[in-house]
């Protein structure tokens, strides 16, 4: 269903759905608006755009999942009410992939629509946007979940730097004793080598102790 929106001028462009375009230098991030209605992708692509975020679309479940497993975006504004698969069913679908399940997603409803948020939540997503939506609020919890996620990756990061440290310095610490077991058993050999020699010595009536 077409609801009302905020007031923005939208324009229709020319897009290739599911392509992501060249991010440039100042971006500040990819958001993939999942949406069967045009008029709320218009809207909504215009909003971001005009803020940096690149934008990508797609206009049912079945070509979200196709477009995030392509080239996963940073942040998904995903619709609930669509035809064939739903909003909480492409949900499910990346958040049980590996590579995706750590992409916030923010649900989006209309005020009329009947909107289950505990089950929205238990699927995977992160917020909700009702219809009419506010720009300064899809901004904002757009801004604060990308934010979210970069700091989560971020942190994992250097939970991942500091486990291979620590492995390095596991595998130095085991280098550095096999060195030590080497050189000590080099030298336990050459002291029996010497002991040898002096029981030789012996044997032939010197005496080992003379230079």
């Amino acid at each position: 269903m077409i609801q009302p929106y905020f007031q923005l001028r939208y324009h229709v462009k020319e897009q290739w759905w599911g392509i992501r375009p060249v991010q440039s230098a100042d971006s500040q991030g990819t958001i993939l608006l999942v949406d069967d209605t045009l008029e709320n992708l218009d809207v909504l692509d215009e909003l971001l755009s005009e803020q940096g975020y690149e934008v990508r679309r797609a206009i049912n479940g079945s070509m979200a999942l196709r477009a995030v497993e392509a080239d996963p975006p940073d942040l998904i504004l995903l619709d609930i009410m669509m035809p064939e698969m739903d909003g909480y069913q492409v949900c499910e679908q990346i958040k049980k992939n590996e590579a995706t399940w750590d992409i916030p997603i923010i649900f989006i409803s209309a005020l009329s629509d009947v909107f289950d948020k505990v089950k929205a939540f238990q699927v995977g997503g992160v917020d909700y946007l009702s219809k009419p939506f506010q720009a300064e609020e899809v901004l904002a919890r757009v801004k604060t979940h990308l934010n979210n996620a970069y700091l989560q990756k971020e942190l994992q990061m250097q939970k991942e730097r500091w486990q291979q440290r620590d492995e390095e310095e596991q595998q130095r610490s085991v280098s550095l004793k096999l060195q030590r077991d080497l050189e000590r058993k080099r030298a336990e050999q050459y002291l029996e080598r010497i002991m040898v020699l002096e029981d030789r010595l012996r044997e032939l009536g010197l005496d080992p102790e003379q230079p």
